[in-house]
């Protein structure tokens, strides 16, 4: 099966219709370049949209979306986070990164999505806000699909032209054109 992001490179001119003014996109991204954001060409950035604590550590390929409310967050100096090109993603999603979270190319990624790629000791007899992270990097592949109200968890690859779907709590691997979804996911079907 051919990859979408291997058939066509281009915009999604149904979504373009709606972005706001490029006047305004623009201002937003010589904003965040200031600010150490690596932006690329044409990626547009909605107002209401926070680039949190590290943002030298962020990475928006070409044409990129992030939409109104999306926070994303390298919580230490060394945590990335990468989107590739004509990724969107969606309204109040949240990716915090302590390691590494990247994104491919051509994903849809929609609104209140959460993906954080540590966790917190669990031991008994030490306070929970004293317990050591443990992180392990997200990857999440190109053209890919991940509902609305997904969890991607820690140390998870989504294979590429994979879909999730919505409310799913992903806790392992993501085969290539799988779709996954459940608490916790396991592959429901396939891509054809």
């Amino acid at each position: 099966m051919k990859s979408a992001s291997r058939e066509h490179a281009g915009p999604n001119r149904q979504m373009m219709a709606h972005l706001p003014p490029k006047w305004l996109t623009g201002l937003n991204r010589v904003r965040h370049r200031l600010r150490g954001v690596e932006v690329e060409r044409d990626s547009v950035i909605f107002p209401g949209v926070s680039l949190l604590r590290y943002p030298s550590q962020i990475s928006l390929g070409p044409a990129t979306v992030l939409k109104k409310g999306a926070h994303l967050c390298p919580c230490n100096q060394s945590a990335l986070i990468r989107i590739g090109a004509r990724t969107t993603i969606g309204f109040y999603t949240m990716i915090y990164a302590s390691h590494t979270i990247e994104i491919g190319a051509d994903c849809l990624i929609a609104p209140f999505v959460y993906l954080v790629d540590s966790n917190h000791g669990t031991a008994p007899g030490i306070n929970m806000n004293r317990q050591p992270n443990t992180t392990a990097p997200i990857k999440i592949k190109n053209d890919v699909w991940v509902g609305a109200h997904a969890i991607i968890l820690a140390g998870v690859t989504v294979g590429e032209g994979a879909v999730v779907a919505g409310g799913s709590v992903v806790k392992s691997d993501v085969p290539s054109n799988a779709i996954v979804g459940g608490v916790p996911a396991r592959v429901i079907g396939e891509r054809r």
